[in-house]
């Protein structure tokens, strides 16, 4: 993100500071939120990705509910360790601790799975639809002869006047409305 504010920054200073010549270039600026939520492949997408957060969740809370039945016993048998029934009950507990660990350490690992498995799900899901605007957002732009667009939607600028707003132009393209 920094990166991309800093290379419009550096396209702004260079636009601005070749003067007269530049007059003749055309600005235009989209509003990419707007367009992204009006393309109903993104709502698809979103089912999808949801549905996959609800499995993946579900797989972890089915571990937990595992390793709090586990805790419970271990609590239980511990509540009834004595000195008489120590040299019995120890090893158990020891065992059951194990377990517990053991699971603990399942979930960690399921757990970053999980984020990474979200990560590509996310990436598969929305990267042909952001390729899509983007190429719809170029083609418009080069249709209508513009040298640059902005993007308001991630506040890279911060102010603008002037220049056209073409997310109309965009959406159309798309076929959206």
């Amino acid at each position: 993100m920094k990166n991309l504010i800093k290379a419009i920054a550096i396209v702004a200073v260079i636009f601005f500071s070749a003067g007269v010549a530049n007059a003749q270039q055309k600005l235009g600026h989209i509003n990419s939120g707007e367009i992204l939520q009006a393309m109903p492949e993104v709502k698809t997408a979103d089912a999808s990705f949801e549905a996959f957060r609800q499995t993946k969740l579900s797989e972890l809370e089915a571990m937990d509910k595992e390793r709090q039945a586990k805790i419970t016993t271990f609590q239980e048998k511990y509540k009834t360790l004595t000195e008489a029934n120590q040299a019995a009950l120890g090893p158990e507990l020891e065992a059951l601790n194990q377990e517990i660990q053991g699971i603990e350490q399942r979930i960690n690992e399921l757990d970053q799975k999980a984020q990474t498995d979200l990560t590509q799900k996310r990436e598969e899901l929305y990267k042909p639809i952001l390729d899509k605007a983007e190429n719809a957002i170029k083609a418009v732009a080069k249709e209508q002869g513009f040298a640059y667009v902005f993007d308001t939607q991630n506040q890279a600028v911060v102010y603008f006047e002037g220049g056209q707003d073409i997310t109309a132009l965009v959406k159309t393209k798309l076929g959206i409305q």
